[in-house]
């Protein structure tokens, strides 16, 4: 965690942004890995996949129509300051509501886990219990972050396209 720290403070400082955009990479890795660690594969696959590797080859492009290095304007920096202090203070005052980590007790260990690990396959007939999950339970969820991976794919898209070019008329009487 002090690594990550470390990493995200040495983003927020540079003006560099080719710079920037490898610490980002390197950041996403290693929450890849943490994720990894803390036994969820799949959110780790993805943060390695979209955060390192996407992100970083979409920043990269962006990066070779704007100017290496950041022109920062005074003043900017403290209510952004504020705003971040205040948003993380919110979000660790909130965790302490929290169930503890792990915990048998904790509610979802309770009634979900135990309901889809017994009923899945009688339910849905698919003996892989994750694709079942996704595929039945959580259809409506996994069809709206298809179509927000959709969506920002038509952004990035029409962001990189070469501008389109107006073609010439020709005046041959025809209108």
């Amino acid at each position: 965690m002090l690594f990550l720290i470390v990493v995200a403070v040495t983003v927020v400082v540079t003006r560099d942004l080719l710079k920037a955009t490898m610490l980002f990479a390197i950041y996403s890795l290693t929450i890849a890995g943490l994720f990894a660690t803390l036994d969820a594969g799949d959110v780790a696959l993805t943060e390695a996949a979209v955060g390192a590797g996407i992100s970083t080859v979409l920043i990269l492009a962006v990066l070779a129509l704007v100017p290496r290095y950041e022109h920062r304007r005074a003043g900017h920096s403290l209510p952004a300051l504020a705003i971040v202090t205040l948003t993380g203070a919110a979000l660790v005052y909130a965790s302490f509501d929290l169930p503890a980590f792990g915990n048998a007790g904790n509610p979802i260990h309770q009634h979900l886990g135990a309901y889809f690990i017994e009923q899945t396959y009688s339910d849905i007939g698919i003996p892989n219990l994750v694709a079942a999950v996704l595929a039945s339970y959580r259809s409506i969820d996994t069809m709206g972050e298809a179509v927000v991976i959709l969506t920002a794919g038509i952004v990035v898209y029409a962001l990189l396209a070469p501008p389109p070019r107006h073609r010439q008329r020709r005046d041959g009487g025809d209108s």
